[in-house]
């Protein structure tokens, strides 16, 4: 379920949110109804998805779930395949590597198994990079739009999404209820330590695909960090492409009562403040947060975490400095960063990955996982301009 090298990073905000009228007294009085419950799938760094269809076209779309989604989203090429009609705007989106104006789907309705929603806003993007990252196409981003509207519990012991109605909700027992500040996305504070305690604010981020992200004016400025080993680089893939970042470990974080150790973290400069500092410090993403069973409810400004079976999972240190992705029908290799292990194996831009160990599958998330191991040798075969070599690659740790 984890990443090699890099993050996947799905911060969008609006210039205009808030909760809907729908909070009414109403609502908050009467039993929470369940409407539906279908699969989840999960993919590197926690990042889950679902499927869905728009208006009347019946092709079954793949949706990321993204709590760091101010809206909802298609994207740009399903669009075009699907020759749906999209009107100009003057409304702008933020991502880790851009800002941009984006094409809107007006008056839509998605259709759940079990469950229809009607009068939705769809941004268009290009999510051609998170289809190459996770081996699948995405065809958009499901966030506030949706998330408003129900209590949404999020199972990742069972991989079951189930949706309710508005009203009273009784949550699981022995969890811990957050209290997030919420205009689109939702924002939890959180203690952490490493070169100092620090009590700061963090958006709460189902769409990133890491554990913990700080941006270089948070952490300059609070000396947040010690280095007890200098932080390795790496990159992370989002909104408007690729973008450069180094990766190193907190040494404790708390969410409400639950504590983490060496917690891998993610350090950039964020060029376009989609972190909003100083109000905020970073973000707490999905390799973190699927380790509970998560229900947003968001009329009630609550969110509720239960540890699961995942809790106590092992974190993903292994650090291969090669960026992989899927690109027509291959595992390719697009990116090696100097001075990593990838570049010491002999890995080139270009590369095909063939193999990796005994695992010919040609499944990226497959071969990602395997990647995990530190401190052994992997063979990898891999092909280079029509010839197969055998390169042996030893993941380093960043611990």
């Amino acid at each position: 379920m984890k990443k090699n090298i890099a993050c996947f990073i799905l911060v969008t905000i609006f210039s205009s949110a808030g909760l809907p009228n729908g909070d009414t007294a109403s609502a908050r009085n009467e039993p929470a109804r369940l409407i539906t419950q279908f699969p989840l799938h999960q993919f590197s760094g926690g990042v889950t998805i679902i499927q869905a269809t728009v208006n009347d076209y019946p092709d079954t779309l793949n949706f990321i779930l993204d709590t760091g989604s101010g809206g909802i989203s298609l994207d740009s090429s399903t669009v075009q395949e699907l020759s749906i009609p999209t009107v100009p705007s003057d409304r702008t989106i933020r991502g880790i590597a851009g800002i941009r104006k984006v094409n809107f789907l007006y008056n839509a309705t998605l259709h759940l198994p079990g469950l229809t929603i009607d009068s939705l806003n769809f941004h268009i993007n290009d999510y051609e990079i998170l289809s190459s990252v996770y081996g699948v196409k995405i065809d958009g981003i499901i966030g506030f739009s949706v998330f408003s509207r129900y209590i949404v519990h999020f199972d990742y012991d069972k991989m079951i999404l189930s949706i309710y109605s508005q009203g009273d909700f009784k949550y699981q027992r022995g969890g811990y209820v957050l209290k997030p500040i919420i205009t689109s996305i939702p924002v939890i504070s959180i203690d952490f330590k490493d070169n100092r305690q620090l009590n700061s604010r963090f958006y709460f981020d189902t769409g990133a695909g890491l554990c913990f992200l700080l941006s270089e004016s948070y952490n300059r400025d609070s000396s947040a960090l010690k280095f007890r080993r200098k932080p390795v680089p790496t990159q992370a893939e989002g909104l408007g492409g690729k973008m450069e970042m180094h990766l190193t470990t907190v040494r404790r974080l708390h969410i409400g009562p639950y504590r983490f150790r060496n917690v891998p973290t993610y350090i950039f400069e964020d060029s376009y403040n989609i972190t909003s500092y100083p109000y905020l410090g970073g973000l707490i993403g999905n390799d973190l947060l699927r380790r509970f069973n998560v229900t947003l409810n968001y009329a009630r400004r609550e969110i509720h975490i239960v540890p699961n079976s995942h809790y106590r999972s092992p974190f993903d240190y292994a650090y291969t400095g090669l960026g992989i992705y899927f690109i027509e029908g291959r595992v390719q290799v697009e990116d090696v960063i100097p001075g990593s292990p990838g570049e010491k194996a002999g890995f080139k831009s270009g590369d095909i990955i063939i193999s990796v160990g005994n695992n010919m599958s040609n499944n990226i998330q497959a071969y990602k996982n395997l990647l995990q191991v530190t401190g052994q040798k992997i063979k990898i075969i891999v092909n280079r301009s029509d010839s197969l070599l055998v390169l042996s690659l030893k993941p380093a740790s960043i611990l």
